[in-house]
Formats: structure tokens, sequence, C-alpha cells
């Protein structure tokens, strides 16, 4: 078990960045977050134009998209079997022959997504690889469940194995502007969580104003999420650009005021390669190469994987396959 969790380690590196802390709120600077809507606007349409990478270079952008995946299933129907597949592609999400061919073994995503029913065969198809399971959590993706059930799902996770926890925030206290009332929530979130990371989602599509959104941004940050994410991916609006510009903007403001990295994940909506490629620029752009890394972003994505290995093969072959060649589980 060790060895292949050090190859595993090797080959996508998680340096040992110092977990974020939180700190007391600070409603003066959250109050002081605003939002140029036509500025942000115009300088995300600028974005899938700005980068081109071709040939090689995309390939090892593909590849790195592939290690930040959260490979996600969060349906109804999910079973053990679905979970095993998904696991199993999360082990080897890219066929053995094209890593071959492009020199890349050992390539992994970044976790494993599912509800709390499915931890244990998540775990249990993940023993000894270093794949952590994350699981969602929280009343997701409503969040509307009584308070002290959503902080004790929290502890029924971590202890059936989560490593990773996604919970939802309560979207009426960004709505009326009770950002106190947001801090302490979360606060409680970070703390039932304890060494489990905990990725805050803030339903974006469901916030109202971009301003919401980066005020949002800072309070989960301040009470000490490891993560922001945007979407449950159930809402009718996902991840966007402009709203991926406005909390990537908080993350750097954020790690420029207190030292500490946070992590950012785009969820819901992003199902092409093309997409990844965007928003790992958008990354690179406002962030730096250190953001780059599966501990500080992931991709909350389930289809999206197919299309990343349907362009590899075309990189190595000079051939499009069918969509159906590449499931996912």
């Amino acid at each position: 078990m060790q060895t292949e969790t050090t190859t595993h380690s090797a080959l996508l590196p998680l340096a040992a960045e110092p977990r974020n802390p939180g700190m007391d709120p600070d409603m003066q600077w959250v109050r002081a977050v605003q939002a140029n809507r036509s500025a942000i606007e115009r300088r995300a349409a600028t974005l899938p134009g700005r980068r081109s990478v071709k040939k090689d270079y995309q390939a090892a952008w593909l590849l790195r998209a592939v290690s930040c995946i959260d490979l996600t299933t969060l349906a109804g129907d999910d079973t053990v079997g679905r979970v095993q597949r998904l696991c199993a592609k999360a082990r080897q999400p890219v066929r053995g022959d094209l890593l071959d061919a492009l020199g890349m073994q050992g390539l992994t995503t970044g976790a494993v997504c599912v509800y709390h029913d499915m931890i244990a065969p998540a775990v249990q198809a993940l023993t000894g690889t270093g794949i952590p399971v994350a699981a969602v959590s929280t009343g997701f993706p409503a969040g509307l469940s009584p308070f002290h059930l959503r902080v004790a799902e929290i502890g029924e996770s971590v202890a059936a194995g989560a490593r990773e926890i996604d919970i939802v925030i309560s979207r009426r206290h960004v709505l009326s502007g009770n950002w106190q009332a947001l801090y302490d929530e979360m606060k409680s979130f970070r703390e039932a969580c304890g060494d489990a990371h905990v990725k805050a989602i803030l339903a974006t599509g469901e916030l109202g104003t971009l301003r919401n959104v980066g005020r949002a941004s800072l309070i989960c940050m301040m009470a000490g999420a490891d993560f922001i994410k945007t979407s449950t991916g159930k809402e009718s609006v996902n991840a966007t650009l402009p709203v991926s510009l406005v909390m990537i903007r908080a993350i750097r403001d954020y790690y420029q005021r207190t030292g500490y990295r946070v992590g950012y994940k785009p969820a819901g909506g992003i199902s092409k390669a093309k997409d990844a490629l965007v928003y790992l620029s958008l990354m690179k752009d406002e962030l730096g190469d250190r953001w780059l890394q599966p501990d500080l972003f992931r991709f909350g994505a389930s289809s999206l994987l197919g299309d990343i290995e349907r362009q590899l093969e075309h990189h190595v072959t000079g051939a499009y396959s069918a969509g159906y060649r590449h499931a996912i589980g």
C-alpha cells in the first residue's frame, strides 16, 4: 500500500501546503468588495482566445486537467456497482496504450466524489491508491435541513472515510447580507470536518450578483474553507467564467492578505476538453503555476474525462473515436 501511495504522490505532487486556518471576520473588508460586471464579463469573453496550446503542449495540459478532476456521481440511482466502476476509472482515467504512447504512467484523477451512502464502497475500491474520497454533505444540494443534522452529517461522512467534504452554504445568508451568520455556519462546518478538507459550495447561480459571489467567497475563506467551489451542479446556472474570475481574484486577495493559499473548484457544465484548457489558463494567468496542482485546483465533472480521453486519442492516433468508446462508469 505504501509503495502505491508514494508512486501516486510522486507523479502528482501535492506540496506540503499550510492549511488555511481562517481568521476573525473582517466585515469592513467584506463590505469593501465590489464587482464591475461589465469589466468582468469583458475580460471573461477574451479568455477562450488568449491562449492557444497545440500538439504536445495541449496533450500535457489535458493530462494535467485529468489529474485535477473530482470524478463525480451524484445521482439518485447510484449503485455500488456504478461507484466501483467510477473508482476503476479514477485509478486509470486514460487507456493504458494512450498513456504508454504519451510516456505518462500512474496518472489518476484528483478524487472521487459521491453521496454519503457510497463512501464505504468508494473507499474500499480506492484502497492503496492515494486517491481521496470526497462526499457531498450538509443537506446537499439545497442545504435546508436542520443545522444540527447538517453538522452531524459531516461527522458521519468523515467517520466513514471521506477525506474531503463538499458542503453547501445557506444562500439566504448571502441574499440577506447576514455575513456573520454565514461565517458562523462555515466555521462550524470546518470544525466538524476535523482533518478532512472542506470545500465550500457557494451555488453562485443562486446568489444574485457577482458582488455577492465575491463577498461570500471571502467570508468562507475567513471561516477556514480549504476550497471554494462554484456550484452543486444542480442549479440552472453553474460554473461560468465571470463567476470564476470573481472567485479566483478573491482567493488572490486572501492569499496576499494572509499568506494562505485556498483552492478553487469550478463544477457543473464543464464537459469539453477545450473548456478545461480555458479554466487552466485562467488559473495560470490569475494565480500562477502553483494553483495548477490538484491540491489547489479541481474540476467537478464526469463527462469531461471522456472528452479529454477522446482528444488524447486523437493526439496519439490522428483519428477521432466515437464518444461511447470512452465510458466513465
